[in-house]
């Protein structure tokens, strides 16, 4: 992605409290570049959560689609209905299905008046780690040839991606922690200077953001050690 974004940082709103999420966004306001709402938070309040939060900053909807592409086109379809700034799918469900949702999204932003969303590919989850597992540069590349404007890699892979699609690509890095955190449920975790400086474009933190006593407060902080 180039230039890189002048503010990397994404939070995740992992919640299932749709007017909590609302006041937690509120509170971070522009200190981060986007809010992350994923499947906890939709699948509780559906396109009604994911416009309340698009209203105070852009949103990265994380629905990880997976299925056929037909399925997916028109899953893709409704979420670009929704004015989100990025959307997620994922990179194993190969070439024809990232087109699809390429595809799909783009055609719902179009329908309702809004920017098509940036499509990036998930290679291997966070809360994953062992052999045998994908090669995530290869599912990069796979992704990036379907159409994808990025994909979500860990820390540790994205040097080796970013050889594999270049600079242009956009590499998300969830997973991060700053340095004496609780890893949580996390396997693959780097700290926001270290995946910074690895190459990643956009870094997604959670809970040093969302469960701290003064939200925007740590952002700033993650945000102060990168600079």
């Amino acid at each position: 992605m180039i230039p890189r974004p002048a503010n990397p940082l994404v939070v995740a709103l992992d919640t299932s409290d749709v007017a909590g999420a609302e006041a937690l966004a509120r509170r971070l306001g522009s200190d981060v570049a986007l809010l992350k709402v994923g499947l906890e938070l939709f699948t509780s309040g559906g396109a009604g959560a994911v416009a309340a939060v698009r209203d105070i900053r852009p949103v990265l909807l994380d629905l990880k689609l997976h299925d056929i592409p037909n399925t997916v086109e028109r899953a893709a379809f409704n979420a670009g209905r929704l004015g989100v700034e990025m959307l997620t799918v994922h990179a194993l469900g190969g070439e024809s299905m990232v087109a699809a949702a390429v595809r799909g999204s783009a055609d719902g932003a179009r329908d309702a008046g809004f920017e098509r969303p940036l499509v990036v590919a998930i290679t291997v989850l966070s809360s994953i780690a062992g052999e045998g597992l994908a090669s995530p540069a290869s599912l990069a590349f796979e992704a990036k040839a379907a159409g994808a404007d990025g994909v979500v890699v860990s820390g540790e892979d994205v040097s080796v991606v970013r050889e594999v699609t270049g600079e242009e690509f956009c590499l998300v890095v969830p997973g991060i922690r700053p340095a004496g955190s609780n890893g949580h449920d996390q396997i693959r975790i780097l700290t926001p200077e270290e995946a910074i400086e690895a190459g990643a474009d956009y870094i997604v933190v959670g809970r040093p953001i969302t469960s701290s006593s003064d939200p925007a407060g740590a952002a700033r902080a993650i945000l102060l050690s990168i600079r």
